[in-house]
């Protein structure tokens, strides 16, 4: 690593001061100056490390990132300027959004009708248009009158072009355009309200509309792992492919954005200068997987650990599973004992929690239970805690599923004590769910 400028160093103290007077202003304003040096400055159990600033762009913390947004769109920079590009190497940054800034972003409608709408046909309208008095032979007075005049006087038109559906037939006649619509509105309204419609015999129903698919994957180092996982991803999946970033952690960060890179119709990446919790830092796993959740815009939501690569299409199996009222399935599923002390690995079928190695989840369902424990700081039994809390059918597809996991290793480094008292944190909340009527 280079060596840190003195005058970067300074600045890096002046800004850890000015966060322990909760400053907010002033921390931010320092962390600009240091990142314009060519620096990040990163927050540490310790106080603060610095880095060089990376290729990519990259957001101060989990919480200061949008929903539903895209790496490549305009943002506010921390700057306050609305619309503010960054340029690559700089910290990226929402508007307003400080380096303690812990706001979430609430579930809401993505995709919603334009508010106020209304496409209600008017009663008065309607029963005006259906009146038979008003237009013998479905046609109203007033556009006989017009009929019969085009009859005796046809328009000129070049020899080959046809007056139906000309946008100037009703130029100048205002009357006869609501005459128009009138009746349109009042035939359909009446004489199609109560017909059954048969599609004509040999024709298939229109097929649905198959769902979109984003696979989340949480990247905290293991680079070679990271492009392996990837890569069996985007070689036996049509799925989009959404990774977050914690810090850049070995090298992992710069190698998925090779990845973006390589692959930049199928993966998407976001970088943060926050590093794990589970490794000293300050990004939560709970968090971390509910931005990923929300800055995702597809019908399904794959949760994926790097670990876990595919030998076949293993995704579209767990997307087919989502049938009825199956709101998630998955690989592997586990089932509480009566007591609620300790759960074992179901058989395939319907299950009570789903482990976090792969599963799929309904978008929609997930943000309606409130996305993923923010509490929860690392992954042990967050799996569970978020199983119990979704809604509808969960299901476990088990060992036919083509995909295979190498040495779990999300508690490598781990210290034991740290990795007890959060897993138990966490377990507790279980027993309240599993517990609750």
């Amino acid at each position: 690593m280079s060596e840190v400028p003195p005058n970067v160093t300074v600045l890096a103290e002046r800004r850890a001061k000015a966060r322990a007077e909760h400053d907010h202003a002033a921390s931010d304003a320092l962390r600009d100056e240091i990142r314009t040096e060519g620096w990040l400055v990163r927050d540490t159990a310790d106080g603060f490390e610095l880095i060089p600033s990376p290729s990519f762009d990259v957001w101060p913390t989990v919480s200061s990132l949008p929903e539903g947004g895209s790496p490549g769109a305009e943002r506010g920079g921390s700057s306050g300027e609305p619309g503010a590009s960054t340029a690559p190497g700089r910290v990226s940054a929402t508007s307003g959004a400080g380096d303690d800034a812990e706001g979430r972003v609430d579930a809401g409608d993505v995709g919603g009708a334009a508010a106020g709408r209304d496409d209600s046909a008017d009663p008065g309208r309607v029963a005006e248009a259906a009146d038979p008095g008003r237009h013998p032979g479905r046609l109203g007075d007033l556009d006989a009158e017009r009929v019969a005049e085009t009859e005796a006087a046809p328009q000129q038109t070049p020899e080959g072009s046809e007056l139906v559906g000309r946008a100037d037939d009703l130029g100048g006649h205002p009357e006869r355009m609501v005459s128009s619509q009138l009746l349109w509105d009042g035939s359909l309204s009446v004489s199609r309200l109560d017909e059954t419609i048969v599609p004509p015999a040999g024709v298939e129903e229109p097929k649905a509309a198959r769902p979109t698919v984003t696979v989340a994957l949480l990247v905290d180092g293991r680079p070679d792992e990271l492009r392996e996982c990837v890569r069996a991803l985007v070689a036996r999946t049509e799925a989009r492919i959404l990774a977050l970033d914690l810090g850049d952690v070995d090298g992992a960060g710069a190698v998925l954005q090779e990845l973006v890179e390589e692959f930049p119709r199928r993966v998407e990446a976001w970088h943060v200068a926050e590093t794990p919790h589970w490794q000293g830092g300050s990004a939560g796993w709970g968090e971390s997987r509910d931005r990923l959740l929300r800055l995702d815009t597809s019908d399904v939501h794959v949760v994926m650990d790097t670990s876990v690569v595919l030998d076949g299409d293993a995704v579209t199996p767990l997307v087919k599973a989502l049938d009825d009222d199956v709101t998630a399935a998955g690989w592997k599923g586990m089932n509480p004992r009566e007591d609620g002390k300790e759960w074992l690995e179901a058989e395939p079928g319907e299950v009570r929690g789903l482990l976090g190695h792969l599963f799929a989840v309904r978008r929609d369902t997930a943000l309606a239970a409130g996305g993923f424990p923010a509490d929860a700081r690392y992954y042990r039994n967050a799996d569970l805690e978020f199983s119990l809390r979704l809604s509808g059918t969960l299901v476990a597809l088990g060992k036919d599923l083509p995909v295979h996991q190498e040495r779990h290793r999300r508690d490598d480094g781990v210290d034991p004590e740290y990795r007890d008292g959060e897993s138990r944190r966490t377990y507790d909340r279980v027993l309240r769910l599993l517990r609750s009527p």
